[in-house]
């Protein structure tokens, strides 16, 4: 029942938990979000340990908008710190699921890029977030650091992307 998968996915965020949030994804899951516009397979599950590494202090809201065995909508709003720096993030979100097998095949995630780069990416954000060259700049570095840190952590070099990607 997606109930259950909500419940465990999103307590796990709360958690910080990337393995747990990684283990709900289906093998060949897709994620699409303004900053990662294009992950697949096993690279979803890796976004969600690299964050879950990086933040702190994580403060998470969500509201099941609507669930059946296939779909979910999620509102969810996250508030943290980023451990490099200390910078404090927030991020308001529409999730939209699809479901099979208890797991999560296609996530879309849909926010305000320009709102959100404003906490995440300090004055550069603030002063030029709306700029589609600095969301194009900030889609490439997210992959870069996706796979520095899935090199780092898998001890291999970063899986391919497939789809695409920058």
């Amino acid at each position: 029942m997606s109930d259950a998968l909500l419940r465990k996915y999103f307590d796990a965020f709360a958690r910080l938990d990337g393995e747990t949030m990684a283990s709900c994804y289906h093998a060949s899951a897709s994620f699409s979000d303004p900053v990662f516009p294009d992950l697949r397979g096993e690279r979803v599950g890796w976004r969600w340990r690299m964050l879950a590494r990086g933040a702190r202090d994580m403060q998470l809201t969500w509201d099941v908008l609507f669930a059946d065995e296939r779909k979910a909508q999620v509102r969810w709003q996250a508030r943290y710190r980023l451990a490099d720096g200390g910078r404090a993030v927030s991020n308001d979100v529409l999730s939209t699921l699809a479901l099979w097998d208890e797991t999560i095949v296609r996530q879309v995630d849909e926010f305000d890029f320009w709102r959100w780069s404003r906490s995440s990416l300090g004055l550069a954000g603030l002063a030029l977030g709306w700029l589609p060259a600095v969301r194009t700049a900030a889609q490439r570095e997210a992959l870069v650091q996706l796979d520095r840190y899935i090199a780092r952590s898998a001890g291999a070099q970063a899986p391919a992307r497939p789809g695409g990607g920058a």
